[in-house]
């Protein structure tokens, strides 16, 4: 086997045991083949693209990684939930709070902030659940690229609200777990703008062919500190403009 096929079955291992493994770096040393691996783990899905997930949009941890710019994972319909999480179907989750963009447009050809902000239907309050095949979250770039950027699962709240009614940049966010304020940020925290991410997103999937598409959730990236969770957990979410959105984390959830 080469060693990227290691790498797809150290990760995709991890995903069917449950158990997480050691780090890919070892086995692959750049960007582009890590989004590779990705590419070849989510061939294997079934569930239909519902979208894309933005993630390292906070400069605090691009220089933790070593990095100068975002990644980005793929969200599968069957990685909604709503209401409830299936804690089970986890390995080591966190949660953060988002902004979620609903495309009423393809993303193609040259663009810039105004093409992509006509683009959007609408936004959502939203939490992503990110999750790590990676044992002890000990992610590089490279690592957490090929897990699909540390994707798991992702709520959308009820409100929703058209780019002329709110700003992104201008949301504050609280974050409650039980009732207890756990993170707190603002739109400046995701790419001093998350409409910046979602720049950064619609450009790079245009340049490797597979454009952002009408009717798909593209997931900002965080506006505050990522929590981890535990069985019985109710989170919820407060952005300022657009609303509010919650999960209770229940290990008897299928």
């Amino acid at each position: 086997m080469t060693a990227m096929e290691q790498a797809v079955d150290r990760l995709a291992a991890a995903a069917l045991t449950g158990k997480p493994c050691r780090p890919v770096r070892d086995l692959i040393t750049d960007v582009a083949d890590a989004y590779e691996v990705q590419r070849r783990l989510n061939a294997n899905r079934t569930a239909p693209v519902a979208g894309r997930k933005i993630g390292l949009t906070s400069p605090a941890v691009q220089r933790q990684l070593g990095v100068d710019q975002p990644d980005f994972g793929v969200l599968f319909a069957d990685m909604e939930v709503k209401g409830t999480a299936p804690v089970q179907q986890l390995l080591q989750p966190k949660v953060e709070a988002e902004i979620a963009f609903v495309l009423a447009a393809d993303l193609t050809g040259d663009l810039d902030l105004g093409t992509v902000r006509a683009a959007v239907e609408y936004a959502v309050p939203a939490l992503e659940i990110v999750d790590s095949r990676i044992a002890n979250w000990d992610i590089t770039i490279t690592d957490t690229v090929a897990d699909n950027a540390s994707s798991g699962l992702y709520a959308l709240g009820a409100d929703r609200l058209p780019l002329s009614a709110f700003e992104p940049v201008e949301t504050t966010m609280r974050m409650y777990a039980d009732g207890r304020i756990v993170s707190e940020g603002n739109g400046a925290a995701c790419l001093g703008d998350p409409l910046n991410a979602l720049l950064w997103l619609a450009r790079t999937a245009r340049d490797v062919g597979d454009p952002l598409r009408a009717g798909q959730v593209i997931l900002s990236g965080a506006l505050g500190p990522m929590v981890p969770v535990s069985p019985g957990l109710t989170v919820r979410a407060e952005i300022s403009g657009l609303g509010t959105v919650a999960v209770t984390f229940d290990d008897e959830a299928s």
